[in-house]
């Protein structure tokens, strides 16, 4: 018996390795609707807001949805750009610099794709575009070097629940988190020295990552301890005194309390004590955004220099840089090791 028009499948196409890089996301466009509608999208999901879900529908479509699209979108237009959106552009050229990087060395035969777990590209759509290239093996890398729930698991979520809607799975393999490996540690510091050597050193090295309820981390989330032994492993290789650095937390939103210290009264607090001269880096971020170019550059900026500071810094992330590229290739070998693209042996139906 002959089969045909089969849907999703046709003999004698060629298996393919994918690579699917995911964010956070950002809003399509920096108006109040369009944000509106991504924070929906966001703030629904359980991993993010853990509280009973009658009460937060309440509280998010009588409060939140109606307050803070407008005020969110009068930040976003502050670091729109004519490419868009900041992450996203730099999401984009992380996937493409990963995919030339992964050709020059295995060949057509690994496909990277690019999804946002809110917002576009969808992680539907990304997987849409795997499935029709007959990806048969799945490496999955949520660009997040700490892990948390609200972010990493998050997106294992996603991953998995529009993979159960396939009748052919893909073998599928998952990194959980990234933040003590080699090559991202040293990419770090070595943006770390590339600015000092424009600037000099300043007196205090601050490190601010997005913070998450104090109680997620008491009921196990391992995201403090990950930061901690990020910056810790960066200032052993830049040789900074314990009394130069700190480990902060931003973005906080709520009553709930958050991971401490927090970062904008870190700044507040160094100013007033007569500390003349601050860089910030922000390392849980892949890429520049919202929370890196408004929330620090700018808005935490201004609290050090009008409580005394004279001299801020922000470090940008590492984006495309080609050391980050390279860490992500790295990361690609080491999970997809075994594959047979990796490896140069492919068989065909």
């Amino acid at each position: 018996m002959k089969y045909k028009n089969v849907p999703g499948f046709e003999h004698g196409t060629p298996e393919s390795l994918g690579v699917l890089l995911l964010n956070l996301g950002t809003p399509d466009a920096p108006t109040p609707t369009a944000v509106r509608r991504y924070l929906s999208e966001f703030l629904k999901d359980p991993r993010v807001v853990e509280i009973p879900r009658p009460i937060w529908w309440l509280v998010l479509h009588g409060i939140i949805l109606r307050v803070r699209p407008g005020r969110s979108a009068r930040a976003y237009q502050a670091v729109w750009t004519e490419r868009g959106s900041p992450l996203l552009d730099v999401a984009r050229r992380q996937a493409i610099g990963l995919q030339e990087r992964i050709t020059q060395r295995f060949g057509h035969s690994v496909r990277v794709e690019l999804g946002m777990r809110y917002g576009n590209p969808s992680v539907a759509e990304s997987l849409g575009r795997m499935k029709e290239a007959n990806v048969r093996r799945l490496l999955v890398l949520p660009l997040y070097p700490q892990y948390s729930g609200t972010t990493t698991a998050s997106v294992f979520d996603a991953v998995t629940d529009e993979l159960s809607t396939w009748r052919w799975l893909p073998e599928l393999r998952f990194i959980n988190q990234y933040h003590d490996n080699i090559d991202y540690i040293n990419a770090v510091t070595d943006s770390i020295r590339a600015a000092w050597a424009e600037t000099g050193e300043p007196e205090r090295l601050l490190f601010s990552f997005h913070g998450i309820p104090k109680r997620y981390f008491m009921a196990g989330d391992p995201y403090h301890c990950h930061c901690h032994k990020t910056a810790r492993m960066v200032t052993e290789r830049l040789g900074l005194a314990e009394d130069r650095w700190m480990v902060s937390f931003q973005s906080r939103v709520g009553r709930d309390e958050w991971l401490q210290p927090y970062t904008d009264e870190t700044l507040k607090l160094w100013a007033s004590d007569g500390v003349k001269s601050v860089n910030v880096v922000a390392p849980g971020f892949s890429a520049d955004c919202l929370e890196t170019l408004e929330e620090i550059d700018v808005e935490n900026r201004g609290y050090f220099l009008e409580a005394g500071g004279e001299s801020y810094s922000y470090i940008p992330c590492l984006n495309d840089d080609p050391a980050h590229i390279e860490m992500m290739m790295g990361l690609v070998e080491q999970h997809a090791a075994g594959w047979p693209e990796m490896t140069g042996v492919l068989e065909s139906w």
